[in-house]
């Protein structure tokens, strides 16, 4: 059996960086004064000088997930989804989220689909203590099919609470949080496995209680708890784990992390290794491997670091000299 990797599927990871690179080589407009930026593209948000304070921006979408909600009819889910990548994001640098406009484009106006995206919308509002104050729908029958869902958060972080990972240091430790499974991120490839096997989004899930489709709609978790932690404790670094996995751990610092006690992954990751002979490696390339987020701190502030992150959390690993290690892993 062939093994698939998410370039595969269609997603080249190396070709989007690229990309990034490109488009951040010719965004060089600044803005001076009130409202100058205090941070590099590149970063999970960025922040904008409000003279005693700063503000937090970040736009993202839901992905093809919603391929899969759209396959089973059942769109109540996806707005907590695009709530999540966003404030997430926020959280990675500090910020608290306060307001969010969604973008939502569409193939043909359905409202029962529209009221169902507002479900999830709200409630991730809610989770987030957010305000959801606009957005936009767009008809687009001749470039969207289906729909897409996207928005864009603003948060607000005092100047000395931001955190970007420059205080990171050699033994620093690294506290995984649980994710509640495949965020939204990787389903390029999952919708791959999926197809090419013997299973459909209707089936039950091997050893679960809900179909296939259900299992891969469960939405994104969101981590308000990281307000409290930044209040709290002397946070070095914050890692949203998402797209491109352990990779991401590279933005907040050029250190290396050895993971040697990762958190133990949701049966939905081992499920759709097995069915598309997918590399260990791969998989935490791809996915977030049951880790939705990485807090650095010192080592004295590790156990109240777990305690406010919730049940799962517990220390991974270390800050090392060079590189990213998970076991035998290296990335």
């Amino acid at each position: 059996m062939k093994k698939l990797t998410y370039a595969d599927a269609g997603v080249d990871i190396h070709l989007e960086n690229r990309s990034i690179d490109a488009m951040k080589a010719v965004l060089k407009s600044k803005r001076s004064g009130f409202g100058a930026p205090m941070t590099e593209i590149g970063h999970y948000a960025g922040l904008l000088d409000m003279g005693s304070f700063a503000l937090a921006m970040t736009t993202d979408g839901v992905g093809s997930k919603v391929l899969i909600a759209n396959a089973i009819s059942k769109w109540d889910t996806v707005g907590i989804d695009c709530i999540a990548m966003n404030v997430n994001d926020l959280y990675a640098i500090g910020a608290e989220p306060i307001a969010f406009v969604d973008y939502l484009a569409v193939e043909k106006v359905d409202p029962e689909r529209a009221a169902q995206i507002a479900i999830g919308l709200a409630r991730g509002a809610q989770i987030s203590n957010m305000t959801i104050v606009g957005g936009e729908t767009a008809s687009l029958p001749e470039i969207i099919r289906g729909f897409d869902l996207a928005g864009t958060a603003i948060g607000i972080v005092d100047k000395d609470k931001v955190v970007t990972g420059e205080k990171i240091q050699k033994g620093d430790v690294l506290v995984g949080v649980p994710s509640s499974g495949l965020h939204s991120n990787g389903y390029t490839l999952a919708r791959r496995i999926i197809a090419e096997s013997k299973y459909t989004y209707f089936d039950q899930m091997p050893g679960g209680k809900n179909t296939i489709g259900e299992e891969l709609l469960t939405p994104t978790r969101i981590y308000p708890e990281i307000v409290e932690l930044v209040k709290d404790c002397d946070v070095h670094g914050l890692a949203h784990i998402t797209g491109s996995g352990l990779l991401k751990l590279r933005r907040i610092s050029s250190l290396g992390f050895e993971i040697d006690d990762p958190l133990e992954p949701q049966p939905v990751f081992r499920f759709l290794q097995e069915q598309g002979n997918v590399d260990e490696c791969e998989m935490y390339r791809t996915f977030n491997m049951g880790m939705g987020f990485v807090v650095v701190v010192s080592e004295e502030e590790a156990a109240k670091a777990c305690r406010i992150m919730g049940p799962g959390s517990k220390v991974i690993g270390s800050i090392v000299k060079e590189g990213i290690k998970a076991g035998s892993l290296e990335f």
